[in-house]
């Protein structure tokens, strides 16, 4: 019987064709879901094969013992706080676009800008490119508020070196159309001949005479308005001798208008179709010393100028703080004769409506009060620099007491359209009331009282008092209204939303209640002298003064009056140091609000000592002629005074 021995044996290899049949059938039951999924994954596998060579060779060359080569990186350092200055050594109440990026900082650091503005310059053929145009300086500062400044200049010099540097600045961009506005008024002639001076080194600063490219990126239109408009260079040119003759034809406008909006509107007319075909930044540079006369027609130019991206710069003077009219130094020959004085002209106020009280003060008027600047250039001009995105320099300041531009950056005026400055006003009884009592303030003629009364017996003294008692009337009216209208907007004075609203509203009410308790107090203590006359103490005294005294003698309700009217005042000068409204509440204190009587005496010239009628006919008559001669003068002046 045989037996069969089964030997152990390796596995047998695999035959390729059996290996293909295996993988197909295993192809075969995948879904087809599974198909897909295996296809992208090997694409995956495929590229990362291809690429990462390329990832790996940075790290390869990181560990050559070559150097790499430094690259030098441009570091802006951008700021929501003011350059410490610009210009001819400015003080900027707020950054312009191409200050904020400067990266060097310090007394006179403009002259270095200028000096680099040559080699700075972008070759405007290279910047046509759209795809290769890089984040400008408008782009990079987006998230500050930089429209609407207002910049102390340093005189016209120093705000011209500051307009040189804003068309560099908008070269570096594109192509750049600046077209100025001259007003032609003869208050302006000293300005307009200064520009015209530095117009050489402006556009050779800017590189216009050596450079052909920029003669090319900068064109330059001129017109020169007063009552009428004209248009000087009508075609934008970088002709220096073209646009410098230009200027030097304006004629002096003698008719004391002058409608600066008439005239923007006529040169985005003219220059915006040159503008779209330049593919260029325009800019409108406004040289005034005004707010304009027309500027019903304000709110349709700055919607004009911000949709076509026009900004709007202005070289003008400050205005007065809280007053419409200001003044310029003018000097004028009439007949052979020379005159020289300060001419009112309208140069604000700087907000939309006038915002404080126009009062007098009845002691201690301080000097230079209707000269005090407020930091700011008139609304009108202000609102469309800031607007549009332009700067407000300020060449010409007040020549009275001025400001920390630090300080009044937080007592800026509300630059918002009039539609939404009523909106306002209308939701806030307390800014309806100032408002309404600021225009009273204007309109209406509140009289200083006499308070030096000759006694050389007391029929005298009565007489005198009887006539100064009279204009109370009209004083004790006013008062009482706008007392009446500021009280009927206390309740919301709590929610003034700026501190500009809450000084405004605080210093009118002390003002108002402390005028009132000296119109009591000046009434009182005339009453009781007329019906019962003080006797002199001293034997050559024959005058009776009213002078400040700390005793309220009206009674309790004016002493409740004045209690008020110094919380007021106080308040003013504790929130708001160093701003006008404080210097104005400090002045209304610097004496008490009481009266009392003060003898004095006052020369009288005796007969035969002095008097011209005691020194006989002749004298009389040469002391008559003299006085008629000078009115004569007075009269020659005032025909021939000009409209500035």
């Amino acid at each position: 019987m045989s037996s069969i021995h089964a030997t152990p044996t390796s596995p047998a290899e695999p035959l390729e064709s059996d290996v293909d049949s295996t993988v197909w059938s295993m192809l075969d039951a995948v879904p087809s879901w599974g198909m897909s999924l295996l296809v992208h994954i090997g694409m995956i596998l495929l590229v990362a094969m291809i690429t990462l060579p390329d990832i790996i060779l940075p790290e390869i060359n990181l560990t050559s013992t070559i150097e790499p080569e430094e690259i030098r990186q441009e570091v802006y350092e951008i700021s929501s706080e003011p350059t410490d200055t610009l210009g001819s050594l400015s003080t900027l109440n707020i950054q312009g676009e191409s200050a904020a990026m400067a990266q060097n900082r310090g007394m006179d650091n403009h002259l270095e800008q200028v000096e680099r503005i040559q080699e700075e310059l972008v070759n405007p053929r290279i910047a046509q490119f759209e795809s290769m145009d890089s984040p400008n300086e408008a782009e990079a500062l987006d998230a500050l508020d930089l429209t609407g400044t207002t910049e102390q200049a340093g005189g016209t010099e120093g705000a011209v070196d500051r307009i040189t540097l804003e068309i560099a600045s908008s070269l570096r961009q594109r192509k750049t159309l600046p077209v100025w506005l001259f007003d032609e008024s003869l208050s302006l002639k000293d300005r307009r001949e200064l520009i015209i001076n530095r117009f050489d080194s402006i556009y050779r600063q800017l590189g216009l005479l050596d450079d052909l490219d920029t003669q090319d990126a900068l064109k330059t239109g001129i017109i020169g308005y007063g009552e009428n408009v004209h248009v000087l260079v009508k075609e934008p040119t970088s002709d220096l001798t073209e646009l410098t003759n230009a200027v030097k034809s304006i004629k002096n406008d003698e008719s004391g208008k002058e409608n600066v909006f008439a005239a923007i509107d006529e040169a985005l007319k003219i220059f915006t179709p040159f503008k779209r075909k330049m593919r260029a930044n325009m800019m409108i540079i406004i040289v005034t010393d005004e707010r304009g006369d027309d500027f019903q027609g304000l709110d349709s130019i700055v919607k004009r100028c911000s949709r076509d991206g026009v900004k709007v710069y202005c070289i003008g003077n400050a205005s007065i703080f809280g007053r419409e009219k200001g003044f310029v130094r003018y000097k004028w020959e009439f007949e052979g004769e020379n005159f020289e004085e300060d001419i009112a002209v309208e140069q604000g106020p700087e907000t939309a409506m006038a915002e404080g009280l126009d009062l007098p003060f009845w002691t201690n008027t301080p000097r230079d009060l209707t000269r005090m600047s407020s930091g700011y250039g008139p609304y009108t001009l202000s609102r469309l620099t800031s607007e549009t995105g332009g700067i407000f320099l300020i060449a010409d300041d007040a020549v009275g007491d001025k400001w920390d531009a630090q300080i009044m950056r937080q007592y800026a005026p509300d630059y918002r359209p009039q539609v939404e400055y009523m909106k306002q006003l209308q939701g806030n009884l307390a800014k309806q009331a100032l408002v309404a009592a600021a225009q009273m303030a204007m309109t209406d003629d509140v009289p200083i009282p006499q308070r030096v009364f000759q006694a050389n017996n007391d029929n005298i003294l009565r007489e005198q008092i009887t006539e100064a008692q009279k204009p109370l009337a009209v004083l004790d009216y006013f008062l009482q209204r706008t007392s009446t209208l500021l009280e009927a907007g206390e309740k919301h004075r709590d929610k003034l939303d700026s501190d500009r609203w809450r000084a405004g509203y605080d210093l009118a009410m002390g003002r108002i209640l402390a005028m009132r308790v000296r119109a009591f107090g000046y009434n009182a203590v005339l009453a009781e002298m007329k019906s019962n006359p003080k006797k002199f103490e001293k034997p050559d005294s024959n005058r009776w003064d009213l002078v400040p005294a700390e005793s309220i003698t009206a009674g309790a309700n004016v002493r409740k009056m004045n209690d008020k009217a110094l919380e007021y005042l106080n308040r003013v000068i504790t929130e708001h140091p160093g701003t006008p409204w404080a210097y104005l509440a400090k002045v209304e204190l610097r004496d008490p609000l009481g009266w009392e009587w003060v003898e004095a005496h006052t020369a009288v010239a005796a007969m035969g000592e002095g008097g011209a009628a005691a020194r006989g006919p002749q004298f009389a008559a040469e002391e008559e002629a003299r006085r008629q001669q000078e009115r004569q003068r007075q009269q020659k002046k005032n025909v021939s005074r000009p409209k500035l």
